[in-house]
C-alpha cells in the first residue's frame, strides 16, 4: 500500500496552506490574542466557501465529496497556522446543523467535564449524537460562567449543575468521537511541524560568540529531537486516517500531543529568554497543545483505548505465547 501523498492531496494541502497565509497571516493572529479569541465570522465564512467544514460531505449535499485522510491534511495546516475556534465540533457537524457547511454557523462541543471552547459565540453544541440550538441552548449559555483559559485564543466556559443529558458525555458518539480526536491529532502535529520549522530557522539566524546557535551541539540535539517526533506523529495520524481504527487513533492523538507539547517546550528552550515573551509566538503554540492534548482522547483515555486493543490482540501462532505453549495466564499479578 503506498502511503505517500497524491497529487491532488499535495494541491490540496498547497491551497489550504496558500489560503490561510492569505487570510490568517501573523498580523490577523496577533489581532486575535488582542481581542481575546473572539471569533472572526467573516474569516469562518471564507473558511465554509473554501470547503474546509463540508470537505466530507457528498457532492449531491453540497459538499466536496473527499474523505477523512484529505481531511486530515487541512487540520494539519490549520494547527501550523494556529487557526483558531472550534474547527473540528463545526467540520463534524456539516450535515447535521444549519449553516455548518457553509461556515454561517458557529458549533462548539461538549466534551465530558472538560470547560467548553467558544461557547458565548456558538450557534450550535454538539452534545452526543444530538445539537442544541434555540432555547435548549440558550439555556444552556445562561448556566455557564467564564473561566480563564491558558490559551488567549480560546475563550472557555464551564457549566455548573448540567443536565442529565450534557453530564458526563462525550463530544461525539461513535464514529464522530474518533474522527474528532483524529482531527485534533493533526492539529497537533501541524503545531509540531511549525514550531520545528521556527526553532532551526532561529538557531540559523541567531549568533553567539561569532557562530549561529544551530552549529552548537545542544542546539542540534534539540531540533533533531523535534523531528523525531514529529515525523512518526505524521506516520501515524496519517496512517489512523486510512484505517479509521479507534486504537491506531488513540496511538496518533498520544504521539501527536507528545510531539506538540514537547516541540513546543524544545522551541522555547532554543529562543533563550525571547521565547517566553508576549511578543513571540511560540508561547501560544505551547499553550493551545496543551489544552488539545487535555481534549477528545486526552492521554489517560488514549492509553487505556490502546492497552486494551493491545491486550486483545491475538498472539501470533509461532509466538512463545501462543497456546500450548507454556505462557503465562493474565492477571492476578502479585
Amino acid at each position: 500500500m503506498d502511503f505517500q501523498l497524491s497529487d491532488d492531496q499535495r494541491a490540496l494541502r498547497s491551497g489550504m496552506r496558500g489560503l490561510l497565509d492569505a487570510v490568517f497571516d501573523r498580523d490577523r493572529l496577533r489581532a486575535a490574542v488582542e481581542r481575546g479569541g473572539t471569533l472572526d465570522r467573516s474569516l469562518w465564512r471564507e473558511l465554509g466557501a473554501a470547503g474546509f467544514f463540508a470537505l466530507r460531505l457528498p457532492e449531491e449535499a453540497g459538499g466536496v465529496g473527499l474523505g477523512l485522510p484529505e481531511a486530515v491534511l487541512l487540520f494539519e495546516e490549520a494547527g501550523r497556522a494556529l487557526l483558531p475556534g472550534p474547527l473540528v465540533a463545526t467540520h463534524l457537524a456539516a450535515g447535521l446543523v444549519k449553516g455548518a457547511a457553509e461556515g454561517e454557523a458557529v458549533v462548539t462541543a461538549v466534551d465530558g467535564e472538560l470547560p467548553v471552547a467558544h461557547l458565548a459565540e456558538a450557534d450550535a453544541v454538539l452534545v452526543g449524537a444530538d445539537a442544541l440550538v434555540g432555547e435548549p441552548l440558550r439555556a444552556y449559555v445562561a448556566a455557564a460562567r467564564p473561566v480563564r483559559s491558558m490559551d488567549p485564543l480560546t475563550p472557555l466556559h464551564r457549566v455548573a449543575g448540567r443536565t442529565e443529558r450534557t453530564a458526563a458525555t462525550e463530544a461525539y458518539s461513535g464514529a464522530l468521537h474518533y474522527e474528532g480526536a483524529l482531527l485534533t491529532a493533526a492539529e497537533q502535529l501541524g503545531s509540531a511541524a511549525r514550531t520545528t520549522e521556527t526553532a532551526v530557522q532561529h538557531a540559523g539566524a541567531r549568533e553567539q560568540f561569532g557562530s549561529p546557535i544551530g552549529s552548537f551541539q545542544a542546539v542540534k540535539h534539540l531540533c533533531a529531537d523535534m523531528l523525531a517526533r514529529t515525523e512518526p506523529a505524521r506516520a501515524a495520524v496519517y496512517a489512523a486516517a486510512v484505517t479509521g481504527d479507534p486504537v491506531e487513533i488513540a496511538a496518533a492523538k498520544l504521539l501527536a500531543d507528545e510531539a506538540a507539547v514537547r516541540n513546543a517546550r524544545d522551541c522555547l528552550q532554543i529562543h533563550g529568554g525571547m521565547g517566553f515573551t508576549w511578543e513571540a509566538d511560540v508561547h501560544l503554540h505551547l499553550k493551545r497543545a496543551w489544552l488539545r492534548s487535555a481534549a477528545r482522547l486526552g492521554g489517560a483515555a488514549a492509553e487505556e483505548l490502546l492497552a486494551a486493543g493491545l491486550g486483545a490482540a491475538r498472539p501470533d501462532p509461532g509466538s512463545s505465547a501462543a497456546p500450548g505453549r507454556g505462557a503465562p495466564e493474565a492477571g492476578g499479578g502479585g
